[in-house]
């Protein structure tokens, strides 16, 4: 019979060997980054994200949802480019699907992005089109807008946030498309509970397709000084006085995009909802994007030039599982990075 004292001992072993196996596997991950061309992890500069990320993947990304499915996501910096690739499943218990809003099953993914790792502003910003406005450092999609248009008049997207339509969204602010691509309409609450503790704080949530990185609701007082107080920021965007003009009619309410407008100076946040700010991971300043409690939720503008990938795949811009919808064919998107709908089926 083992004495309490063994089974202390044994147990402090199989610890140890659990770490050195822990260590071992980091620096085989590196050793195989850097033979691939990917710059090796490191603590300090610009692959101090990538070594969090390691830590908590290996730590953290353990939630199994319905069907057996494990959170995956890497996230290497390699040639000037900051490539992602995940199965988009989340990292938090997601809400309930199929649901009444909602009839389709989270699956993985096969997502494959990549943006600069040292993004320029544009000439001028860049209209979010039918495709993902970034990806979080979970491997779940930011795509904010929905294939739901009044009598399918593009004049009159609805907003999936107002409430004036059942998506079925779930506590996250997330649903399902018909491929099963789950993915966040706004702020990711599990998310950011997970990176934050539930405490006031400047968290990086993710990366636009732009390559400017994605922080939460949180910011400093003075955007220039870490050691400012933190406040909730606001969005510049205002739901316009009076009535429509033409369309459903009616007062502007917010059910529709069309029932928003920029009011420069009116927030914190640029049209773009975002503004350059010191942060831990970039001590020097950068611009980044912020997700806000109101319009618009996860921008729909991009500072700079969104990559091509975002284009191809994901749950907008004609990907597999089409635009963000409800299995109803919306009106055309066209335009420079507004690839056609996949009409074949519609998506969430």
């Amino acid at each position: 019979m083992k004495t309490p004292r063994t089974w202390l001992l044994a147990y402090g072993v199989c610890a140890v060997a659990a770490f050195t196996l822990l260590a071992a596997s980091a620096r085989m991950l590196s050793r195989s980054a850097e033979a691939a061309g990917a710059e090796p992890l490191s603590a300090t500069g610009e692959n101090r994200i990538e070594l969090a990320q390691l830590r908590r993947d290996t730590v953290l990304g353990r939630f199994e949802p319905r069907g057996g499915f494990t959170n995956q996501i890497s996230i290497t910096v390699e040639g000037g480019f900051r490539v992602i690739r995940a199965n988009g499943i989340p990292d938090h218990a997601p809400g309930q699907f199929p649901n009444r809003g909602n009839p389709n099953s989270i699956a993985p993914q096969s997502y494959a992005y990549r943006v600069p790792a040292k993004p320029q502003p544009a000439a001028r910003p860049t209209e979010l089109g039918m495709f993902p406005f970034g990806i979080a450092v979970n491997g779940v999609v930011f795509d904010p807008k929905a294939a739901e248009w009044w009598r399918g008049d593009w004049n009159w997207q609805y907003e999936p946030m107002s409430g004036s339509i059942n998506l079925g969204v779930d506590q996250h602010n997330a649903h399902v498309q018909p491929n099963g691509a789950y993915h966040y309409h706004a702020i990711p609450t599990g998310l950011h509970q997970r990176l934050t503790g539930g405490r006031p704080a400047l968290a990086l949530l993710g990366w636009a397709a732009d390559g400017f990185p994605i922080y939460g609701p949180w910011g400093h007082t003075d955007a220039r000084d870490t050691n400012s107080p933190l406040k909730k920021l606001k969005s510049s965007y205002r739901v316009k006085p009076g009535q429509r003009d033409g369309g459903p009619g009616g007062r502007h309410d917010g059910s529709f995009v069309a029932d928003y407008e920029y009011v420069k100076g009116a927030g914190d946040l640029d049209e773009c909802n975002g503004r350059f700010s010191v942060t831990v991971e970039f001590p020097q300043g950068t611009y980044h994007y912020t997700l806000t409690e109101d319009f618009p939720f996860i921008p729909r503008q991009f500072k700079g030039t969104p990559d091509a990938s975002f284009f191809r795949g994901g749950p907008g811009g004609g990907g597999p599982g089409g635009p963000p919808g409800r299995g109803k064919k919306g009106p055309p998107v066209t335009g420079p990075g507004f690839p056609p709908p996949d009409t074949r089926q519609g998506g969430f």
